[in-house]
């Protein structure tokens, strides 16, 4: 029988999940190279190990953009995965890193688009933030996702989420030519 890895450890403490998920973090910037290892046992572990171990990979890439080099594709994956902390971490993610992998990340936007229809505020609103993120630093593709804002903002009730929007509209219109 194999070791525990370091990460398993961490999943399997008795610590509460944001402890657990600063621990993971801490693992992560520590060393690179474990973010196979979170991966592995993300895909095999319980919902609640998936979101300790989507949210950590958040943490990181919000000091750390590049960090997220090697797992982007593992992450534009999880923007579908069944459990909601899941798909929100996964979107936040996204938008932590779009500025730093603006080509990457339009790989994304089906899965975001999708994500803005959720019933799950807090899914829709990371679904916002990612989208306004990439269309604020990916030019090519910023004529058609303010079309798309524009049409989600007239089906959305959430007025959080409206103003995620209405902020990036904002900012898109202020930085024209």
């Amino acid at each position: 029988m194999l070791p525990e890895s370091k990460i398993e450890k961490i999943l399997k403490s008795n610590k509460k999940p944001k402890e657990i998920v600063t621990l993971l973090a801490q693992a992560l910037n520590n060393d690179k190279t474990l973010v196979n290892e979170l991966i592995g046992c993300f895909k095999a572990g319980s919902t609640a190990d998936k979101g300790n171990c989507i949210e950590a990979l958040e943490y990181v890439t919000q000091q750390d953009p590049e960090f997220a080099e090697n797992c982007l594709d593992f992450v534009i994956e999880s923007l579908t995965d069944k459990a909601p902390r899941v798909k929100w971490e996964a979107s936040r993610i996204i938008g932590n890193v779009a500025k730093r992998f603006p080509k990457e990340v339009s790989k994304a936007i089906p899965k975001l688009l999708e994500n803005t229809m959720d019933k799950g505020t807090v899914v829709r609103w990371s679904a916002a933030f990612a989208l306004t993120e990439i269309a604020k630093s990916n030019l090519g593709l910023q004529k058609e996702l303010v079309n798309k804002f524009v049409e989600i903002l007239a089906k959305e009730t959430n007025n959080g989420v409206k103003n995620v929007y209405l902020k990036a509209l904002k900012f898109i219109d202020k930085n024209k030519g």
